[in-house]
């Protein structure tokens, strides 16, 4: 019998052959991600590993797909609910970005603590808002809905397949392949020719409208590695001659903790795709969708340090608005080093970011009791912290990828209002729960806190500050 997390690394790892036959540039990707893995590994030793084991890291990837309706986005959660994958986080990106981008995304991910080590695998979804008049008017959303009502992306078999792994947790060999075929080829970039006239009117609201609406299957719009050095990578990348795009989206490098999630990618490139003309003659084109996203994690932030990040970066666009481009990063490093803590035990101490606590055998053994504060309890020897690596995503930096890879900025109109989306919409749409991210991590924590506070003979679980 094959196992969900079995499911999720084999369904992975064919995953990126397929792309990678696709998209060869993605290979380069990889590859130059595991030179600069190594190379960290050997620089920095047991260090490099502290938030996640060169193996975990390496093996480690994030897909991207998009779909049309709320009927797509329930057979898409049947598909990964089969690898035990559940939906996390809410993201509206359509006010993110200069762009229009008339989407609002999910992220499908294991969330256990020993399922995330045996495969991190993630799959950002993002699913189009047919119904947002500012993208859409009554005309074209009739003819995308009805567009996208006559199509199927996932077939039958697959589909029965998928309830039967997530029901019972696991599949036969035989039907495990059958079960991976389908999916991979489910998600491969369909030779179907392309209706251009259609494609093009979407396309002048969103190229991401048009990579969803436009055509009849859904496809992988990126694959993403993971690397320990992202700023060598993008060095190393623009010298093989790959275009990258202008910038690293996320936090700046500076010399304290690495925290959430910092991502950029090498430009969508034009690929060759048959197109339907209005007479109904096939000729060749191209299509620009598709790219090769490169990401590097660190500890993920609570609601407190979450909100410091987002004030930090308020304060960067406020002060770098006036300023040549090439300034914003040392914009941000200046701001990074005078408001965040420059030591993982200050993130821990003030309450800013989530990380599993465990006591220490060899604690301080001196007839003194133990303090209650986080801080103290790090700074005197009592516990160990280990961080909790952020296994989800950012709006703003996603927003950002996209926008730095399309032709131009599509329409809105902001006359219109918009409709309103959230994480209680998406799950009805879903039928399943959205799990909130912060609470992953929180029970995480907590449980770690309780073994603490038993360990050491504490009344309570400690909690942060000095």
């Amino acid at each position: 019998m094959i196992r969900q997390w079995q499911l999720r690394t084999a369904f992975a790892a064919r995953l990126s052959e397929m792309y990678g036959r696709e998209v060869p540039a993605y290979t380069t990707l990889v590859d130059v991600s595991r030179e600069v893995n190594e190379d960290v590994l050997r620089a920095r030793g047991a260090d490099a590993e502290r938030l996640g084991s060169i193996g975990r890291v390496t093996a480690e990837r994030h897909g991207a797909i998009r779909v049309g309706t709320p009927a797509e986005l329930r057979q898409v959660a049947r598909v990964f609910g089969a690898l035990g994958m559940r939906p996390v986080g809410f993201y509206d990106l359509r006010e993110t970005a200069a762009s229009a981008l008339p989407v609002v995304s999910t992220a499908f991910r294991p969330v256990a603590a020993d399922e995330l080590a045996r495969n991190p695998f993630r799959v950002f979804t993002s699913l189009l808002t047919v119904d947002d008049p500012r993208f859409f008017d009554a005309g074209l959303r009739t003819r995308l809905t009805a567009f996208l009502a006559g199509r199927s992306l996932f077939p039958p078999e697959l589909l029965a397949l998928a309830d039967r792994a997530e029901a019972e947790g696991e599949l036969p060999q035989d039907a495990a392949e059958r079960f991976l075929h389908l999916a991979v080829h489910a998600f491969e970039l369909s030779a179907e020719p392309v209706d251009r006239a259609w494609y093009e009117t979407l396309a002048r609201v969103s190229a991401v409208a048009a990579d969803i609406g436009g055509v009849r299957s859904t496809h992988i719009n990126h694959l993403t590695p993971r690397v320990l050095d992202i700023d060598e990578l993008y060095r190393r990348m623009t010298a093989r001659g790959i275009e990258m795009i202008d910038t690293i989206q996320g936090p700046p490098r500076w010399p304290g903790p690495d925290v959430l999630l910092r991502q950029t990618s090498f430009r969508a490139l034009a690929e060759p795709r048959a197109l339907r003309t209005p007479d109904g003659h096939v000729t060749r084109g191209a299509l620009r969708v598709r790219f090769g996203e490169v990401e590097a994690r660190g500890i993920a932030l609570t609601h407190e340090g979450r909100a410091l990040y987002d004030r930090l970066l308020a304060l960067v666009d406020e002060r770098a608005a006036h300023r040549p481009p090439a300034d914003r990063d040392g914009i941000a490093r200046a701001l990074w080093t005078e408001h965040l803590p420059a030591t993982e035990r200050e993130l821990a101490a003030q309450g800013l970011g989530f990380f599993t606590y465990d006591a220490v055998p060899e604690r301080p053994l001196d007839g003194g009791s133990p303090p209650s504060g986080i801080g103290a309890l790090l700074r005197d020897g009592w516990v160990r912290a280990e961080p909790i690596v952020y296994e989800d995503f950012l709006p703003r930096s996603a927003a950002g990828i996209f926008q730095s890879n399309l032709g131009d900025k599509g329409s809105r109109n902001s006359g219109a209002d918009g409709v309103s989306y959230d994480a209680a919409w998406l799950a009805g749409a879903l039928e399943r729960d959205v799990l909130d991210p912060f609470a992953l991590y929180g029970r995480e924590q907590s449980r770690s806190l309780d073994r603490v506070a038993a360990a050491l003979g504490l009344p309570g679980p400690p909690a942060p500050g000095a």
